[in-house]
């Protein structure tokens, strides 16, 4: 018979939510406060715009319940400042308002708020949109926890005014590199590339590559559909001669010559040219192909260049 734990014994409590309320009217704080904390929430208030910043800043609560109407700043003015803000853009904010005018909830919409709920307050209604945003929030955070642990160079931008959304620490790495960006602003280069990718997408044409160049060093991108109608996502990968040689030889067990070769071939160079870059014969450049052609199972240079040019970009 297992033995009982002892009444003091310390249980492990699962990590509650942390929904941070912003209202100037004390019952409508201690209303929802009580029906927050009943229902397991950890819970934090604000009774202005000023405090309401520093709390999401310091907290970075799950969800945020905020008041639209408020002496001095107003809730979409606190919410454009959260949303301009990398570290608190990504909480959700849901509008609580007495006005039910199409202005006012365009206007919620437009300051970043992902909901809203309208006065007199519901409990019922507010505990069942936080559950819904909070798990949309976790979902989003672990995946972009997933691309951080891999490695991966991903970002968003916000389709209407060029705003980064979101990116990885490798992606923002890669773009202070290439282009020495703003903080929340895209690149002209980056929207342009964008912009060409879609177009080309649209056409039923393969998007280029090749984003920016620096010396041997190359920028390449992906491009993928917008996420609903608000944002792209771009997948950036840095590439340079070197890291496509050793790429080639890993893929296909060449020699370090024969996938120099086979390089150029994905370059467009004839086998004068290079040789002439390598130091070799054409005569010699065309034998080492020979060997490339057979450890691929190709018979011609365009074959060649397509299975190279596919692994080189992760095909």
């Amino acid at each position: 018979m297992p033995t009982p734990l002892p009444t003091d014994f310390p249980t492990e409590r699962p990590i509650s939510d942390i929904v941070l309320i912003v209202d100037d009217v004390p019952e409508n704080l201690s209303l929802l406060h009580d029906a927050l904390d009943e229902a397991g929430h950890t819970v934090l208030v604000a009774t202005n715009g000023e405090s309401a910043l520093q709390r999401a800043h310091q907290s970075l609560p799950d969800v945020i319940l905020l008041d639209a109407l408020m002496p001095g700043m107003d809730g979409f003015e606190v919410a454009r400042r959260l949303k301009a803000d990398f570290a608190t853009q990504h909480i959700p904010i849901v509008f609580m308002t007495g006005l039910t005018e199409t202005e006012h909830v365009v206007a919620a919409f437009a300051a970043g708020g992902a909901d809203y709920v309208t006065k007199p307050i519901r409990p019922p209604e507010v505990l069942a949109r936080i559950a819904a945003h909070v798990l949309n929030a976790r979902q989003m955070k672990q995946a972009r926890t997933a691309l951080d642990a891999f490695g991966q160079a991903t970002l968003a931008v916000h389709a209407a005014d060029a705003r980064l959304v979101w990116q990885t620490p490798l992606a923002r790495q890669l773009l202070h590199d290439y282009f020495a960006n703003p903080e929340h602003l895209a690149p002209d280069e980056l929207l342009a590339w964008i912009a060409a990718a879609h177009a080309a997408r649209r056409d039923g044409r393969t998007p280029v590559a090749l984003l920016a160049a620096a010396g041997s060093r190359r920028l390449l991108a992906s491009f993928h559909d917008r996420s609903g109608d608000e944002e792209w996502l771009v997948v950036l990968r840095e590439e340079s001669d070197a890291s496509a040689v050793e790429s080639l030889i890993a893929a296909f067990r060449l020699t370090q010559r024969e996938a120099e070769v086979l390089y150029w071939v994905v370059q467009g160079k004839t086998s004068k040219d290079i040789g002439d870059i390598l130091g070799s014969s054409p005569r010699t450049v065309n034998k080492h192909l020979e060997h490339v052609f057979e450890k691929l199972g190709v018979e011609t240079r365009t074959a060649a260049a397509n299975l190279a040019m596919s692994r080189m970009r992760g095909g």
